[in-house]
């Protein structure tokens, strides 16, 4: 059985259910093509935090908590290591090393690993990148380090990223694309939901600052959201909910949505693990979503994993074109938009023929974000010399 090690961030999103997900993914869909998956990950002891966002000691942290729990819940505790400075949670830094000579693979999300001994050993070793367009024009600036270099292949979930038409800098790196991956069986439809509640889960203003390209300052998802606060006016009959991460001081963007008929939810009661976030997905009727103005501006395609899950769930997603429309069917199942206009009118569609949009949301997933298909085609393509 060949070995591989994926490495990316759960302990450091721990009240984050969908960040779990995505690293999930990965690592369990490369387990279901026979792979021995070890998942390793790198955080900084001041990182650490109690349930209440406080520092805490590594030990004592929901860090290492958070991800003790999600390594069981799926099978991965024997397989899994959590690097804080000296020490390590599961595996042992040897095991580690013997675990890396031994792998074929090494899929390094967002170029999490950077201890050199471990990324180093494993025979073919590949980039994940989840964030196009920030990663490309910080590695431009000098920003983020070494990460990007010692790996043999560079993979992006931006699919136009050195394609004519889109300005992100490729920074003399082949970037190949690679679509988000879906657990099916684990995303199962779930069709008992209100047809007409729309929602999401987002961070106002996410974990990166604004960047600039082209001239353009590219700010926050907060920026796109005002955009279309809009929209529950528009379709009166549609309710709009948001799971949002929005820090208190800003409280007025908040009540502003409010005001304008958003609902909004505290994604740490509704979202916090796994489970949960798939609940809120599957209970949801459909989603509705903006992008990052970086992925939106660029024509970048990038495609959220999140909205997949949606898709296998069975549920429609109206969410903003990221260019994504040039590679996926869109229409029916999933609907793009670029104005509060195509927003509206995107929304409407759905309520139309609910059920037909249900079905096409489905077949869209098992045909393009199927686990198997999308990592086995990327294993070919690090396979080949």
């Amino acid at each position: 059985m060949p070995t591989a090690i994926v490495s990316g961030a759960l302990a450091n999103k721990p009240f984050n259910g969908g960040a779990a997900w995505t690293r999930l993914s990965w690592a369990l869909g490369l387990r279901r093509l026979g792979f021995r998956v070890c998942f390793v990950e790198q955080i900084d002891p001041a990182a650490c935090v109690d349930a209440s966002g406080a520092p805490a000691s590594f030990e004592s942290s929901e860090n290492l908590a958070f991800f003790r729990r999600v390594t069981r819940r799926f099978g991965l505790a024997g397989d899994a290591a959590l690097v804080c400075g000296e020490r390590t949670e599961g595996l042992t830094m040897p095991e580690l090393l013997d675990r890396a000579a031994d792998a074929e693979l090494l899929l390094n999300i967002t170029g999490h690993l950077t201890v050199g001994p471990l990324r180093s050993r494993p025979r073919r070793k590949v980039y994940i990148d989840l964030d196009p367009g920030y990663t490309q024009l910080w590695h431009a600036e000098g920003v983020g380090g070494s990460r990007l270099e010692g790996h043999d292949f560079y993979f992006t979930v931006g699919e136009h990223v050195g394609t004519a038409g889109c300005p992100i800098p490729t920074g003399g790196i082949h970037w190949r694309p690679v679509r988000q991956p879906v657990l099916l069986d684990e995303w199962p439809v779930c069709g008992t939901a209100d047809p007409d509640r729309f929602t999401t889960v987002a961070s106002w203003r996410g974990p990166f600052g604004p960047v600039a390209h082209g001239g353009a300052t590219l700010g926050p998802k907060a920026h796109e959201f005002r955009t279309f606060a809009d929209l529950p006016g528009r379709v009166p009959a549609a309710t709009f909910e948001i799971a949002l991460d929005i820090h208190p001081a800003d409280a007025k963007d908040a009540e502003s949505l409010r005001g304008r008929g958003w609902r909004l939810a505290d994604p740490k009661a509704v979202a916090s693990d796994p489970d949960a976030f798939r609940a809120y997905v599957q209970e949801s009727g459909a989603e509705f979503s903006v992008a990052q103005a970086v992925y939106v501006r660029t024509g970048s395609g990038w495609f959220s994993d999140r909205t997949a899950r949606y898709l296998a769930s069975g549920k429609p997603a109206v969410v903003q074109d990221t260019g994504f429309s040039r590679n996926l069917p869109v229409g029916r199942g999933l609907l793009a938009f670029r104005t509060p206009e195509e927003a509206a009118a995107a929304v409407e569609a759905v309520r139309a023929d609910y059920e037909a949009h249900c079905a096409a949301a489905r077949e869209l997933a098992e045909r393009y974000f199927a686990a198997e298909v999308v990592l086995g085609r990327l294993v070919e393509e690090a396979a080949a010399p």
